[in-house]
């Protein structure tokens, strides 16, 4: 089976995947035929520039909008002073960084294996954005959520074991024009941690036929909702164009 498609997305907790994509049906946005390719998807951040961006800018938030100490973290920035436009463009900096950092790592991947990618889908999540709602400019902040525009396209992941799906925005108003950003934890990392063992996703892994490379037990695949059940919430958000099987799997530490 021929390397074929390429998989993007932007942000998070940090892994790279080799896998099977399914395309499901031919539409016009993607514009790859129905049928079975070798894909990669990664999946990180701008190396810890974003969050030290962040990390400065809520310092200046908190001493220019004194809030209790329990709401400390609720402080912002007015997009009219010098700080709010300067925490703007450092914000979108940092994003653009780590899309970068993506498409290196693709454009890398795709020279080692002597191979073209026949498409690419790229996928912001965590970040906001400037857009018109009601007639009105706003900023929407997608924590995890992801863009769902109508015939925008998109990545929902699972987890290490569980499809990731490739799906195209329907444009849904009422959801600010956003989708899930993945499959979202059913136990907290420290839950995972504490009461997941290596025999158990070991087992896992060899029933779903997954090679890991590195992890801890907090990204095990136990420690996830279902992502077929996530799915099945939000088809009033987005169409389904294709799936993502993981077969080799290399988290960010282990």
């Amino acid at each position: 089976m021929p390397w074929r498609l390429c998989l993007n997305i932007t942000s998070g907790n940090h892994f790279v995947e080799f896998g099977i994509i399914e395309v499901t049906t031919q539409d016009d946005v993607l514009k790859v035929p129905p049928g079975q390719y070798v894909g990669v998807l990664s999946h990180s951040g701008s190396r810890g520039l974003g969050a030290n961006i962040a990390k400065n800018y809520t310092y200046l938030a908190t001493k220019q909008t004194p809030l209790p100490k329990e709401a400390q973290h609720l402080a912002w920035l007015d997009l009219n002073t010098h700080d709010g436009q300067e925490y703007w463009l450092a914000m979108n900096l940092a994003g653009d960084y780590a899309s970068a950092c993506h498409h290196d790592i693709h454009k890398r991947i795709a020279k080692e294996l002597g191979a073209r990618p026949l498409a690419m889908v790229e996928n912001h999540h965590n970040f906001a954005w400037k857009e018109v709602i009601d007639g009105q400019e706003l900023i929407v902040h997608r924590k995890g959520a992801t863009p769902a525009q109508k015939n925008v396209l998109g990545i929902i992941p699972g987890s290490m074991t569980a499809p990731g799906y490739i799906v195209k925005g329907k444009g849904n108003e009422q959801s600010l024009n956003s989708a899930s950003h993945g499959a979202g934890r059913v136990l907290s990392r420290a839950e995972a941690k504490r009461s997941l063992t290596r025999s158990d996703l070991k087992k896992v892994l060899k029933n779903h036929g997954v090679t890991l490379i590195g992890a801890s037990m907090d990204e095990a695949p136990m420690a996830y909702k279902d992502i077929n059940r996530v799915m099945a919430y939000q088809t009033d958000l987005i169409d389904v164009v294709g799936m993502f099987t993981p077969k080799i799997v290399r988290m960010d530490k282990g």
